[in-house]
């Protein structure tokens, strides 16, 4: 199952909307067919490993990251090939969480005489896939939330500069991210200052670029702004208020700009219906990259449900802080981050962890 895990990894930032699933068949001690879903569209992680297997796949066990499929979507129901295979037993690491299909194909593989079960690797097969987890019980996308701070917790200097806090491995992940998720948000304050392109640019590979998503309730975003003039397979969506002027929405739907007119307030969006919206326009995650105004929001919205937080070790001696705003009054009002983890990226230390109401992988 930890070979299945690995190999499911290599599809990450290819298969959405669908999970990252890997597969492993063994004949008594020799692994004999090995394979990965690649992305939508593709053949399933169990259908490659077939085909890999050959006839070796008679009489022999199936590992597959996840249970296998007992429905016709872009590709045939994975089960029949199973049966047709001669397989003779699957190992699962986790049922299939999406409702509508929860246990089909395990129950399927049971009732024609197949030795099936399930929960090998569990927890690290649900963390594996907890984008897709989240998305398919809740229609709602998986939140992150990214930011880079100084040791005091400075996103910028008083300035605004803010390039650059961390050093190239850590920015490096940062790129990693981006090609994980569906979409990536800024505020219109972090595209005044920064002039970001928010695109996936990896050191030694391709990537997929994220849709760039913009939260300007004025539309004052300049016209020769980088994200509006790039060449990328994804698009620019601005998320604005409603009574944004018309004649700029002209000018950038020539750009080729995609729009989101929401409620706002004070020129701040509504960052609870923006989440829905985007969970119906089939956005299953989001990194948020913003600014201290937009991290404020978006953590008092309750929408986080994974942080990363990046420290250089650096001191500001005052700045812009990571959060903007007035604050709790008290250390128990305090948002609460379990399941953590430490990373370093040369000097730089980075803390994973979930938001402890959000839907991250502990909690599914």
């Amino acid at each position: 199952m930890r070979m299945a895990l690995e190999l499911a990894e290599k599809g990450r930032g290819w298969t959405s909307p669908n999970p990252m699933v890997g597969a492993v068949i063994v004949k008594g001690s020799q692994v004999v067919g090995k394979g990965f879903h690649q992305a939508a569209g593709k053949p399933h992680a169990e259908i490659l490993a077939l085909d890999d297997a050959g006839e070796k796949a008679r009489g022999a066990t199936l590992y597959v990251s996840l249970e296998p499929c007992n429905h016709t979507g872009r590709t045939p129901p994975c089960t029949q090939a199973i049966l047709k295979s001669g397989i003779k037993r699957v190992v699962a690491g986790m049922k299939d969480p999406d409702p509508r299909v929860r246990g089909g194909g395990l129950d399927f593989l049971k009732r024609h005489g197949l030795n099936v079960s399930v929960g090998v690797c569990e927890d690290a097969c649900r963390r594996l896939n907890e984008i897709f987890i989240k998305y398919v019980t809740t229609s709602l996308p998986y939140v992150i939330l990214k930011c880079a701070a100084t040791l005091d917790g400075c996103i910028a200097t008083r300035t605004g500069d803010s390039k650059w806090i961390t050093n190239p491995l850590s920015r490096e992940f940062v790129h990693e991210l981006r090609h994980t998720v569906d979409a990536v948000m800024v505020g219109i304050g972090t595209v005044l200052q920064d002039n970001p392109q928010l695109t996936t640019r990896l050191e030694s590979r391709k990537g997929s670029d994220p849709l760039r998503i913009v939260l300007d309730s004025g539309l004052s975003i300049p016209l020769d702004a980088q994200l509006l003039h790039l060449t990328s397979d994804s698009d620019t969506l601005m998320v604005m208020g409603r009574k944004a002027p018309p004649e700029k929405r002209k000018s950038l739907e020539r750009l080729g700009v995609r729009f989101l007119a929401l409620k706002d307030s004070m020129g701040e969006i509504d960052l609870t219906a923006l989440i829905g919206k985007l969970g119906e326009m089939g956005v299953t995650s989001l990194l948020i990259e913003g600014g201290s105004r937009v991290n404020a929001s978006a953590l008092r919205a309750g929408i986080v449900d994974k942080v990363y937080m990046f420290y250089a070790p650096k001191i500001c001696c005052g700045g812009i802080p990571v959060c903007g705003g007035a604050g709790v009054n008290l250390m128990e009002e305090s948002i609460q981050v379990t399941d953590i983890s430490v990373h370093r990226f040369g000097e730089d230390v980075m803390i994973e962890g979930y938001l402890k109401k959000a839907t991250g992988s502990s909690q599914v």
